[in-house]
């Protein structure tokens, strides 16, 4: 009889059997519209391995997948790559029900899973540290701090697979499990979207790791993430994409990000829109009411100048927009301008503050903040338009 979920093949010992997250809608403060998958990879060989296991809800459908391949009580090598409750809550439980001989991770792994589950006993493996699986051979590579201080990724010499673990994923839930099963403008944009908000403040990183595995020349025909489709067709295009993300070289694209109580700053923004488009720029702008923080996020990855509005609350700014602010300190953009602006109706802190907060994320200042008391009238517009022309001027002369 058949299992209620099934194992999918990948190559001739690698399966898939992890589990689809189709309701998800928030993962790491940004929105997950298209929900995601916890995949985890099952090795058949003389020693069969499991490649990390699924958030704590899902356990029953990964046992089931495994147990359409094998009984689960075969496996006897479990290797963590990453500690997040995401890969690893069903762990314990897992381990309880397979009974492995040997349950492996990185240094830091380790110490992490400690934390998490204190009676695991967790076997550490070095970076470059090979494990035989019989035909097949696991070699595990640390990459720490993508994104966390214990992630780590291996490469199953003898199938050319690499379990990439957070690296190349996205939050994508789907049925299909192959790149080249999926829409190229969803891949696209979940790629991106994931990149922006997860591995953004670790660009630097992720161009050594991309030397790095580009000097060992690997045999890679599959990337195996830990979210979203497996690549097996694209594999250079999702590697370009990532090289192009973490160079962040600025572009003639403009966002243009605001809140607005009672329309004035909204026009303000429309009209700081005009402006850059007058200039030359491409302009998105990003009413925070229809446009998540994330959503932002993933419009400043191609971008090279990010402005935002704000109307003035209560003495600060409008929650929406210090949300926003707060966020993207955090991501850590590189080689963008901008500038800030805001209509008031006492004191006008807003636009300052929201200079402030730029400046702290990195965001180079134009000039000073431009202030509108009540309703921008037509000079107050015109005043708009020209602080977009100008920021406009300061992008480079043409998209590389």
């Amino acid at each position: 009889m058949p299992k209620p979920f099934e194992a999918v093949k990948l190559s001739d010992r690698v399966y898939w059997v992890g589990a689809i997250d189709w309701g998800i809608r928030e993962f790491h403060g940004y929105s997950t519209t298209r929900g995601t998958t916890y995949n985890a990879y099952l090795v058949l060989d003389e020693t069969p391995t499991l490649i990390d296991t699924v958030k704590a809800p899902f356990r029953d459908e990964l046992m089931s997948r495994v147990a359409s391949v094998i009984d689960p009580s075969e496996i006897r090598t479990v290797v963590s790559n990453h500690s997040e409750m995401d890969h690893s809550g069903s762990l314990p439980g897992v381990l309880r029900e397979i009974d492995p001989e040997k349950v492996v991770a990185s240094p830091m792994g380790v110490k992490a899973l400690a934390s998490h589950f204190p009676a695991l006993d967790i076997v550490e493996v070095k970076d470059g540290e090979t494990l035989s699986l019989g035909a097949t051979t696991l070699t595990f590579y640390e990459t720490r701090m993508l994104h966390w201080p214990d992630s780590m990724m291996c490469h199953l010499a003898g199938e050319g697979v690499l379990f990439s673990q957070d690296g190349f994923g996205m939050h994508l839930a789907s049925e299909e499990r192959f790149d080249d099963e999926i829409d190229p403008a969803v891949l696209g944009q979940e790629a991106a979207k994931y990149y922006a908000n997860i591995l953004l403040p670790f660009s630097p990183l992720v161009e050594k790791l991309l030397a790095r595995v580009a000097g060992l020349d690997l045999e890679i025909r599959l990337v195996a993430p830990d979210h979203g489709p497996v690549w097996r067709k694209d594999i250079e295009g999702i590697v370009g994409s990532y090289a192009t993300w973490a160079a962040q070289s600025p572009t003639r694209k403009a966002v243009v990000a605001y809140d607005t109580m009672w329309h004035s700053t909204a026009a303000m923004a429309r009209a700081v829109g005009e402006g850059l488009s007058a200039g030359g720029a491409r302009v998105h702008l990003a009413p925070l009411r229809s446009s998540t923080r994330s959503d932002v996020a993933t419009e400043i990855l191609d971008a090279g100048a990010l402005v935002v509005g704000s109307p003035t609350m209560n003495n600060n700014l409008f929650p929406t927009v210090a949300d926003l602010l707060v966020y993207l300190r955090g991501l850590k953009p590189k080689n963008l301008v901008g500038a800030a602006f805001g209509s008031y109706g006492w004191s006008g802190e807003a636009a300052g503050q929201a200079a402030g907060l730029l400046s702290e994320a990195g965001v180079e200042l134009v000039e000073e903040n431009l202030r509108v008391r009540y309703v921008p009238d037509e000079r107050a517009l015109s005043e708009c338009r020209a602080l977009g022309e100008r920021v406009a001027s300061r992008l480079p002369s043409a998209d590389a």
